[in-house]
């Protein structure tokens, strides 16, 4: 099929119809099983990021419910870290949720970590949502607080909402987090 084909028989599609094949479908490349998800972690934008931070956090120690995360992300979805090069140009990562698990896994077990939000802004259209979310981080043992925005794709399936893609990148001295995406008592810091 010729891809401008492919692409308005796509289109036509329901919301659904797109989220089923890409979750059931046999003959789908990013075809896979995910854990199920608590309803309460998926029935909101609310609930799904705030399940989001709950499971990457936690104290030394402490093991990580990696098929709850699992359990948030559409088949497929990627984990996208951008950061700085020592050169000074930008990169990124792209990862499978299962490659971020082993990444980052045993660090936050190690380490320990804690990530919470600090502020949001939301655009919503119909099932596609997009969320900004600027965050704070801290590793149990010491140091200073990580700062940044979670720029995170959304859909919702007619069910329930998943996570497309979630890219991050930290605040740095030579990036510093706008005062649009703090509140107030943290624009100081």
């Amino acid at each position: 099929m010729r891809p401008a084909l492919l692409l308005a028989a796509l289109l036509s599609m329901p919301a659904g119809a797109l989220a089923q094949s890409a979750t059931t479908a046999p003959d789908h490349p990013v075809a896979t099983s995910v854990p199920a998800a608590a309803d309460a972690d998926v029935a909101s934008i609310d609930a799904i990021i705030g399940a989001l931070y709950a499971v990457i956090s936690g104290p030394v120690g402490q093991a990580r419910d990696w098929n709850r995360l699992r359990s948030l992300f559409i088949p497929g979805a990627r984990m996208m870290p951008i950061g700085e090069r020592a050169d000074g140009s930008a990169g990124i990562r792209l990862l499978a949720v299962n490659d971020y698990v082993a990444m980052s896994g045993p660090l936050l077990v190690e380490r320990g970590f804690r990530e919470r939000e600090l502020a949001r802004r939301t655009e919503r259209f119909a099932h596609l949502a997009h969320v900004f979310s600027t965050y704070e981080g801290t590793v149990a043992a010491g140091g200073a607080p990580i700062r940044g925005i979670n720029s995170i794709q959304l859909m919702h399936d007619g069910k329930r909402w998943w996570i497309v893609s979630l890219a991050w990148e930290p605040e740095t001295a030579r990036q510093p987090l706008p005062q649009a995406y703090l509140p107030d008592d943290t624009a100081t810091r």
